[in-house]
């Protein structure tokens, strides 16, 4: 139960709602145990003088009191319930905010089904707590100790003979609310894994399908739904046995009072009215008995649930603003310093990049070049810090990036990756995303400058066609040219092109570097391409060999060296060639 402590700030910011529920809660139950006393009186005043009126009198009381107990118990949903709600709200909100914050690299091993199941399943367990349990735990407690104190005032050794039950009832609660728990983990897990699942095929349906295996897909989730509803039905196996257990040991109650109380009924030791209001408080006690089962169990489920969710709210983001931030670092302007960079990926041995040493000036283009695999995109990665330096440091305007807050960081930087992400939203909407406003004329000019503008005005709604999840209604090449319309619409002091030209052909290359030389003219610019075309005209270009900077010069230079560069070019002029032939 330790994993709910978390939830106690959650608690304090309504806990004036939280009071007036519990106030509620002792009403409700004030003016029901009025009415078995009400019922016995009736019957022994009865007993002694029948009257129409009495029983009249009598069963107004018994209305006006269940009345007033139903209102309030009213009352305890509209406050203790709603309030659940709103806790529900403000902790899917901090969890996603939550998420929104962790490092780059966190994401590499947490698949998004496992998260979607975080964000839903579980979140709506810790609400059951938050609510119900909250509700009926007070509701158990409050109700229990008024039947009892009342069944004591009214005979002291029949409320014992009651009670001999209960520590059988507490045993069985303890021992299966602990295979609930341990059992509910077991079934959201398999959820989460489910979920995963799922969330996969569907965002690779296109590979799914070219590979023809939609049966292999179906077989494999039908086999995790088969093991979800064997754990489901093993978790209510176990609940199932709460119920009857409740049922059989307050029945038991209900025998033994009927006996005792019985022979006190006989030797007229005790009235028969006095006899019924011990009954019905006894019914009343069975209630408690029962949620008290029913509430261990929503809080076990609950905690189980916390507990996943503790672990990532407890997972500090790797990539975060320091205390030692120069917060009078408002703006960048754009020059960049690698000085003894070496990174290694947390779950790799070996580096990916060893003692980089680059210096790159304000309006300079910088080229990237080099095999798969050398670090061409790790090396760009840490310029905006989706990751930090194994060792060395990154400096721009001669701050440290670690110095410099991310927000401005960020911001200054405009970043096309090799995958370009497009929301399920409109083409307007996805060249804007990175801006907080944007005029339709300066998304059309983001639109010509990446040459995708003919493109769009071709589409039946133009700026207002919604594209797929993931862009999945555009081509290759045309999410690359609205990712590069995105990038430049921020107007940043750091462009960033990784492998974003690889889907367009040559010509529409030639026009969207045309299109860009007027934007890189006062921006620092870093180009990442395998066509020698593409980067053949940038100020300087770097060739990276496993993780380390082999080659540098400019084009003329690096084919006069006859080295990695010259042979990558060769090739591709060969290529060029045999294409022409």
């Amino acid at each position: 139960m330790k994993h709910l402590l978390r939830l106690v700030p959650y608690l304090k910011k309504h806990k004036r709602t939280l009071y007036i529920g519990l106030l509620t809660v002792l009403l409700s139950n004030l003016f029901a145990v009025f009415v078995p006393l009400i019922i016995g009186s009736t019957i022994d005043q009865l007993k002694k003088e029948p009257s129409s009126w009495k029983l009249l009198e009598y069963a107004a009381l018994v209305v006006s009191a269940t009345f007033l107990s139903g209102f309030f118990t009213f009352m305890t949903r509209q406050t203790i319930i709603v309030t659940s709600r709103r806790i529900e709200y403000d902790l899917r909100n901090d969890f996603y905010a939550h998420i929104q914050r962790l490092s780059f690299s966190y994401f590499l091993n947490m698949p998004t089904g496992d998260l979607m199941a975080h964000g839903t399943n579980d979140i709506a367990a810790v609400r059951n707590v938050l609510g119900p349990g909250i509700m009926y735990t007070s509701d158990t407690i409050v109700g229990f100790v008024m039947v009892i104190s009342i069944m004591f005032s009214i005979d002291v050794r029949l409320t014992l003979y009651s009670l001999i039950p209960l520590p059988f009832v507490s045993a069985g609660v303890y021992y299966l609310g602990k295979l609930v728990n341990r059992h509910f983990e077991s079934v959201q897990a398999q959820y989460s894994e489910m979920t995963a699942r799922a969330q996969e095929s569907v965002a690779g349906i296109r590979v799914v399908r070219s590979y023809v295996r939609e049966d292999h897909e179906n077989e494999q989730f039908r086999f995790m739904s088969l093991g979800y509803l064997k754990k489901n039905l093993t978790l209510a196996q176990i609940q199932s046995l709460l119920w009857p257990l409740m049922g059989i040991l307050t029945g038991a109650a209900t025998v033994i009072v009927i006996w005792r109380g019985g022979l006190d009924v006989i030797v007229n030791s005790l009235s028969l009215g006095t006899m019924v209001s011990f009954l019905i408080y006894l019914g009343m006690l069975t209630w408690p008995l029962i949620a008290f089962g029913w509430v261990v169990n929503i809080f076990q489920r609950g905690a189980a649930s916390m507990g996943r969710l503790n672990k990532i709210f407890d997972t500090q983001p790797e990539i975060k603003d320091h205390e030692d931030i120069d917060r009078s670092v408002n703006e960048i302007h754009g020059v960049i310093s690698f000085r003894g960079v070496s990174f290694r990926f947390p779950s790799k041995e070996d580096y990916a990049l060893r003692n980089i040493n680059l210096e790159i000036e304000k309006g300079m283009t910088l080229a990237i070049v080099g095999k798969t695999g050398t670090g061409k995109s790790t090396i760009v990665n840490l310029i905006p810090r989706l990751f930090d330096t194994t060792s060395g440091e990154v400096l721009i305007d001669g701050f440290p990036t670690r110095e410099i807050p991310l927000d401005v960081l960020r911001r200054n930087i405009g970043y096309v990756q090799q995958e370009t992400f497009l929301f399920s939203d409109t083409i307007a909407n996805n060249i804007a995303y990175g801006v907080e406003i944007a005029t339709p004329e300066e998304i059309q000019w983001a639109a010509r400058v990446s040459q995708i503008y003919k493109d769009i005005e071709s589409f039946p709604k133009g700026f207002d066609t919604v594209v797929g999840e993931r862009g999945i209604t555009l081509s290759g090449g045309q999410k690359q040219r609205v990712g590069i319309a995105r990038a430049i619409i921020r107007k940043p002091k750091i462009l960033i092109l990784d492998e974003a030209l690889s889907a367009v052909d040559t010509y529409t290359e030639e026009e969207i570097l045309k299109g860009l030389k007027d934007v890189m003219k006062d921006r620092t610019s870093i180009i990442i391409s395998h066509r020698i075309s593409t980067v053949k005209d940038a100020d300087m270009i770097v060739v990276l060999d496993d993780g380390v900077i082999a080659e540098s010069g400019k084009h003329d230079e690096l084919v006069m060296q006859n080295g990695i560069y010259a042979d990558l070019y060769n090739r591709q002029l060969l290529e060029e060639e045999l294409q022409r032939m």
